[in-house]
């Protein structure tokens, strides 16, 4: 599917796997100018390495504010401007009821999935309102939208993601720049490897609840990410678009 951003420049955090892996590999197939993100420097850069053409790679943390504004300054200086940039950068959780998650653990997760997004929309929106627009789509989940239990950190800083994006998305729609958000369900990427290798037959106990009865490709978020960074969805800010395979409809 051809979604029209042959030209754009297009930044993407958390590029090394997973979903944000996948978006790159879209955005660079579309012919987007692609600048891939990650804390992992080895795997991002063997990505960008794959991807070929004018891809290049910038190592971040996204906890560090001055790091992501010079990811988004290799975009502007090495392509000119900022068209698109996916958050794509988080971590998972930890398995604990509310009152006896440990404290470093309920930081480390906050600090990464939602500070780490406003970090990152903050160098990206300055980029954009200077070059006159863009579009940003943020990462939140399912969990976003609903409780989950043993999951206090990752569902409250999911939930915390798609308030940043609905605010944005006010803030900054009569510039120019429409702010939205996926949620995904569940999609086969590392960080759910990692969860079902600690709890043995989760796999098949989260597929049964999906009305596809599979779970998703981060191909598939990809997807959805495209067509929210497109022109298609020129109308389109504020939203969480849930990739889901219907689980939500239960």
């Amino acid at each position: 599917m051809d979604y029209g951003l042959r030209g754009r420049v297009a930044l993407v955090t958390g590029a090394a796997s997973g979903i944000g892996r996948a978006t790159a590999e879209l955005f660079a197939r579309n012919g987007a100018r692609v600048v891939a993100s990650d804390v992992n420097a080895e795997a991002g850069a063997a990505v960008v390495a794959e991807l070929g053409g004018e891809a290049r790679f910038a190592a971040a943390d996204v906890t560090d504010g001055d790091a992501l504004r010079a990811v988004v300054g290799e975009a502007v200086e090495g392509f000119g401007r900022l068209d698109i940039a996916t958050n794509c950068a988080g971590v998972g959780g930890g398995h604990a009821s509310t009152h006896e998650y440990p404290e470093a653990e309920f930081d480390r997760i906050v600090e990464v999935n939602l500070r780490g997004t406003w970090l990152a929309m903050r160098a990206e929106i300055e980029a954009m309102l200077k070059g006159g627009g863009g579009a940003i789509v943020n990462v939140s989940s399912t969990l976003g939208l609903r409780g989950s239990p043993f999951a206090a950190p990752y569902s409250a800083s999911k939930h915390a993601v798609l308030g940043l994006t609905r605010t944005a998305a006010l803030e900054y729609a009569a510039q120019g720049i429409r702010v939205n958000a996926v949620c995904p369900g569940a999609i086969d990427t590392p960080m759910m490897d990692a969860t079902f290798e600690r709890f043995p037959g989760f796999r098949e106990t989260l597929t049964s609840y999906v009305p596809m009865e599979r779970m998703g490709g981060p191909e598939e978020v990809a997807g959805a990410i495209a067509w929210l960074s497109c022109d298609a969805a020129s109308f389109v800010t504020g939203e969480a678009l849930t990739v889901e395979g219907g689980l939500l409809s239960r």
